[in-house]
């Protein structure tokens, strides 16, 4: 599983001109399954998001977490984070999972994330949306479960 973590002071996105998920502060979350990806990943996934250090603290260095903090998250699918652009012109998607396995393991891990108390909104897997993220930061980080150690 691949996350682009974005801390924010407000997220929120949109289908259809309607929003269908919004969050004061805490983390903007665009969330890709891949191929061979299991709850394990997500599991992993979900304990090192809301205990990533990232959230200052009273002397301004980043030493609370989603925990500490009690901020909230905003899950988006996101299968182009599977996007291989090494080669020609489009991207190949061949190492994302399927449909049907992505939207299995978007929603274990967004489940996951509010079995640890935290409040998560999410976008509609498969549609087309619009997202709107005010960075805090900026922070953005990268995580793959496939670089876990």
């Amino acid at each position: 599983m691949r996350a682009v973590l974005q801390r924010v002071t407000r997220a929120r996105v949109s289908v259809d001109g309607r929003i269908v998920g919004e969050i004061g502060g805490g983390l903007c979350i665009l969330l890709g399954v891949g191929n061979g990806d299991t709850e394990r990943d997500a599991e992993w996934l979900a304990d090192k998001t809301v205990n990533l250090r990232i959230f200052e603290d009273g002397a301004g260095k980043m030493n609370r977490s989603l925990l500490d903090t009690g901020g909230s998250v905003l899950v988006v699918s996101q299968f182009t984070l599977y996007g291989d652009c090494r080669k020609g012109r489009r991207p190949s998607f061949v190492d994302a999972a399927s449909p049907e396995e992505g939207k299995r393991l978007y929603e274990y891990f967004v489940e996951r994330v509010k079995s640890r108390d935290v409040s998560a909104a999410c976008g509609i897997f498969q549609a087309h949306m619009l997202v709107e993220i005010e960075n805090d930061g900026p922070v953005t980080l990268i995580l793959d479960t496939n670089r876990e150690s």
